[in-house]
């Protein structure tokens, strides 16, 4: 395991478990970090889900953000940014006991902006489940 992967798996261990919205992420498992690409992990659990028994959207939109936005933070430039723009395209559910993957890229980083997407997927269909983008505001 690299020592990106180790590093960001206790700054996520403490991200998730301090009180706030957050906690709502701590199943979620980082699997690989590398420069501009995030892969994590995790089981959809009852607390995941809407009345359907189905993976939340709300929920989605935040794996999103928060996952592209520690994609983000593993490039040179290290900064996680403001979100400007997020978009999602839900395309099949997730339901109670399946395992998903969250798949962050960054796919440009500018002076000010940086564009991500994120792919939601079965992990044993391989299945895509949301497709996220994310643009973000990096400061001057």
């Amino acid at each position: 395991m690299s020592s990106m992967t180790q590093n960001l798996r206790e700054l996520m261990k403490v991200m998730f478990k301090v009180p706030g919205f957050d906690r709502v992420l701590e199943k979620v498992t980082l699997v690989s970090a590398a420069p501009e690409k995030l892969v994590c992990e995790m089981k959809v659990e009852e607390q995941h889900t809407n009345k359907l028994g189905t993976l939340h959207g709300g929920l989605t939109a935040t794996l999103v953000d928060t996952v592209s936005t520690i994609a983000l933070m593993c490039t040179e430039r290290g900064a996680p940014g403001v979100s400007v723009d997020m978009n999602i395209t839900y395309m099949s559910p997730a339901k109670i006991g399946e395992e998903i993957v969250i798949t962050a890229h960054i796919l440009k980083q500018g002076k000010t902006l940086a564009f991500a997407s994120v792919d939601l997927t079965n992990k044993t269909t391989g299945k895509l489940i949301a497709q996220g983008r994310h643009t973000k505001h990096l400061g001057n």
